[in-house]
């Protein structure tokens, strides 16, 4: 049987969200892994005064790449850059670029998407599934085209329980609500928003799953198979442990809690956490174009790519992480500028929550304003707790939910792979290691996201140092007022306090003539 790599000898790739996040993790490992591949074609579009090809060149320069530089030196002469613009006609494409991916290109790797999950609907819907309709009809126009890979989310359809690996009917007919959005203005969508998307908690989850219906209903006689993620979080091992390069999900809460901002949040501790490493994705991804291409199934194939139902790890277990592991990760090699030192606690009680944002989060960023005027500067805190909560609002939903995945077509994946490519493309999720993982997640913020260096420990632990000494101080000055204003006042309240002082004192009187008598 054809390997993988042996599959994309000689192939022409075009790669959507090549830029993104999981986009930038696949051109790297397909140009290191499959070195055959003959070019690989990504659709980029100007952006901040950049054309496509400067982004690109910003792009490869990354630390992402730094493991292929040193493996193949002339990787970039692979990758061509081609300006396009997703939502417009004709997906934004020079007739010399159409002429010339209509003829060339083997495999399509549909990752681009909005991710933002307070996205407006009429955006959602034109960049989730308008383009994906008009990347479609393009497809159909390749003549050499063998796969066409589409890229969704596990929670498209998180209002079901059970989900299965197949395309569900939308309650909306897709074309329908593109042309109703058209003429309605912002406020109108505004209102109906929240009736259309129904027990789904935003319109990112609502709009992947109107693609996945676009894909099925308007595919045509393509080779289609369609790949749903979870909670998608820095790699595992590859190119090397703990890369991340955004604040999305998982990454954010670690640095707000690493920064000592973050100290409590929401969550069910029987829910299960389903992260799954990007890589692991990735290969994933590669995987299931190599099987669709070679075996050529009848029906579209989806797979369900999530750690749930092999590897679970519930929110509980998070906690005790956060709280054991990854604290202490952060304690010995603390992130710059520090907040507070780091601590954080999970609960599923509305009330206590409340209380700790109110008394942990509120409380201290508005004392860290009031000092920030009275030296002359510019408040900051609150307006950052603010941001917190709110993105903690959005993501709520799903530390307080599970869901059954169904992982047929993935173990069968798996067991078709050879023992090499098992190695190479591995995505048996049933071999991490949660405790290793997290550790690396954690400096891979500090590393890649913060872009903070090893160099710069010393710094920070005099300064996580010193806010231990602002805390021991600020506790002793509490305690001094409450003895004024409560104990000092009354006479029971006196001989109590007299009491535990005694105690105290006699115990360690016995315990220095216990060490003497030893001497």
């Amino acid at each position: 049987m054809v390997s993988i790599p042996e599959f994309y000898l000689g192939k022409n790739v075009l790669i959507t969200g090549a830029t993104g996040f999981m986009g930038k993790v696949l051109l790297e490992k397909l140009l290191r892994s499959c070195p055959g591949v003959k070019t690989t074609y990504i659709l980029v579009r100007p952006k901040s005064g950049q054309e496509p090809r400067e982004r690109v060149e910003e792009m490869l320069n990354c630390k992402l790449f730094d493991r292929l530089r040193v493996e193949q030196p002339d990787f970039k002469e692979k990758i061509v850059a081609v300006s396009s613009e997703l939502t417009q006609p004709e997906l934004g494409l020079s007739q010399e670029d159409r002429e010339l991916l209509t003829s060339c290109i083997n495999i399509v790797f549909h990752c681009a998407a909005t991710v933002r999950f307070n996205e407006t609907l009429k955006d959602a819907m034109q960049l989730n599934v308008g383009a994906t309709r008009q990347l479609l009809a393009f497809a159909q126009l390749m003549k050499k085209l063998e796969v066409f890979i589409h890229v969704s989310t596990a929670y498209a359809n998180c209002n079901r329980k059970h989900i299965e690996e197949v395309v569900y009917p939308p309650p909306v007919e897709p074309k329908k609500l593109i042309e109703a959005l058209e003429w309605m203005d912002d406020g109108l969508i505004q209102d109906i928003t929240r009736k259309l998307i129904g027990e789904r908690p935003n319109t990112y989850t609502y709009t992947k799953a109107m693609a996945e219906y676009v894909v099925q209903q308007e595919c045509g006689n393509l080779n289609v198979a369609i790949i749903r993620p979870s909670i998608v979080g820095a790699s595992w091992k590859e190119p090397f442990p703990g890369w991340i390069d955004n604040f999305h999900g998982p990454s954010g809460l670690f640095i707000a809690a690493g920064k000592g901002i973050l100290r409590t949040m929401r969550a069910s501790n029987s829910a299960v956490a389903d992260l799954i490493p990007v890589d692991v994705v990735i290969n994933m991804i590669l995987a299931a174009a190599w099987y669709s291409g070679v075996h050529r199934p009848r029906n579209i194939l989806v797979y369900n790519c999530t750690t749930g139902g092999t590897n679970p790890f519930h929110w509980g277990e998070v906690a005790d992480y956060l709280k054991y592991h990854v604290i202490s990760t952060f304690k010995r090699n603390p992130l710059e500028q520090a907040f507070r030192r780091p601590n954080v606690n999970l609960t599923s009680n509305h009330l206590i929550y409340q209380y700790w944002i109110a008394v942990s989060h509120k409380a201290p960023a508005f004392l860290y304003d009031v000092y920030l005027r009275l030296t002359g500067r510019k408040p900051r805190m609150m307006k950052i707790i603010n941001r917190l909560h709110r993105s903690m609002m959005l993501v709520e939903y799903f530390t307080s939910h599970s869901w059954v995945w169904n992982t047929d077509n993935i173990n069968m994946l798996m067991g078709q792979l050879s023992p090499e490519d098992k190695k190479v493309f591995n995505f048996d999720v049933r071999q991490l290691h949660w405790a290793e993982y997290m550790e690396n997640y954690c400096m891979g913020t500090k590393k890649y996201v913060l872009n903070e260096e090893l160099s710069g420990l010393p710094a920070a632990r005099k300064h996580l140092i010193k806010l231990r000494n602002i805390r021991y101080t600020f506790n002793t000055i509490l305690v001094v007022l409450i003895w004024r204003v409560f104990i000092a006042r009354s006479q029971m309240a006196r001989n109590i306090w007299y009491f535990v002082v005694s105690l105290c004192f006699k115990f360690l009187s016995y315990f220095r003539a216990s060490s003497t008598m030893r001497y």
